[in-house]
């Protein structure tokens, strides 16, 4: 549920127009006619992460397009550019401000990862970061690399945003109160955002559109497709495939391979927004966040609900 104690809605706006004069309630990127009324504080705050994410967006792709970046090799032998540090910064500073409108609330970033368990496990609400999800489609200049925050609250993501800068495209999802209902959008270039909804389970297997990743296609997930005789794998990087479920372009992504929390938690926003769910592969119960003195997540399966009959 999301519980943030609301300061009043001006405050809010003028905190969004203050992050950069093309992000504001009636600039081009927050303009709506095709969405229904909802909460206007919740409308309010996805507005100010989709603006912070946009300027991250831009700081990255300004580096993408130089191609003018070094490439170091983390210990866990992950690629780290630029571009990554570029947009952990403007994140950063960008959910910083926000702690004057909203109350302070921790960041937990891949670029800044190292806090203890001692400290994350009195975490009730914090942001979720990857500042550039998908840096080998970076490397590669494939287009499908994201920028994704989320709202981490009692180890559920109640609310994320993911956008993919490349290729101008932004999903919105958000849970809401009681009786109203939760947000999910996309949104490409300058075109109206659109609701989004994940599809009806297929009625048999050999429908089913089933998507995986563009780099780490592991011996798992060969094995777990291979019972779907004659379904339609496709191939996409990021957590742009998280978002594929959730827009009913795929019905099913099995992750059967490592991720980290941050990789996750804003697309799984989305998805949940929309009617999906993302399961630990093995317990099928729903993924949950900071729960350990470690960031990875389990074997996870991006379905509709309820779930599969495979399932």
């Amino acid at each position: 549920m999301f519980c943030f104690v609301w300061q009043p809605l001006a405050s809010v706006t003028l905190y969004i127009a203050s992050l950069a004069g093309e992000f504001t309630l009636t600039g081009r990127h927050m303009t709506d006619t095709t969405v229904s009324t909802t909460d206007s504080t919740t409308r309010a705050v996805l507005n100010a992460l989709e603006a912070i994410a946009r300027k991250a967006g831009a700081a990255i792709m300004e580096i993408y397009e130089s191609g003018d970046f070094t490439v170091d090799m983390k210990s866990d032998d992950s690629p780290l550019t630029t571009a990554d540090r570029a947009a952990h910064a403007v994140i950063v500073d960008g959910l910083k401000a926000m702690d004057a409108e909203f109350g302070a609330t921790p960041i937990l970033s891949e670029e800044d990862a190292d806090i203890s368990w001692d400290v994350r496990s009195d975490w009730t609400r914090y942001w979720l970061v990857d500042p550039l999800d998908g840096t080998k489609e970076f490397i590669k200049r494939n287009g499908e690399f994201t920028v994704n925050i989320a709202l981490i609250e009692k180890g559920v993501p109640t609310m994320g945003v993911v956008y993919a800068p490349a290729i101008e495209t932004l999903y919105v999802g958000a849970q809401q109160g009681e009786g109203q209902t939760a947000i999910a959008e996309k949104q490409v270039g300058e075109g109206e955002r659109q609701a989004i909804a994940v599809s009806d389970v297929p009625s048999n297997t050999d429908s089913w559109r089933i998507v995986g990743s563009r780099s780490h296609q592991s011996e798992e997930f060969k094995a777990f497709v291979a019972d779907f005789a004659a379904c339609d794998i496709v191939a996409m990087g990021s957590s742009l495939k998280l978002c594929l479920v959730a827009e009913g372009a795929a019905d099913l992504y099995p992750r059967l391979g490592p991720t980290c929390e941050w990789d996750t938690g804003a697309a799984h926003a989305v998805v949940e927004a929309a009617g999906g769910q993302v399961l630990n592969a093995e317990t099928r119960q729903a993924l949950r966040y900071n729960q350990h003195d470690f960031v990875l997540n389990p074997y996870f399966i991006v379905c509709a609900k309820p779930a599969a009959p495979w399932a």
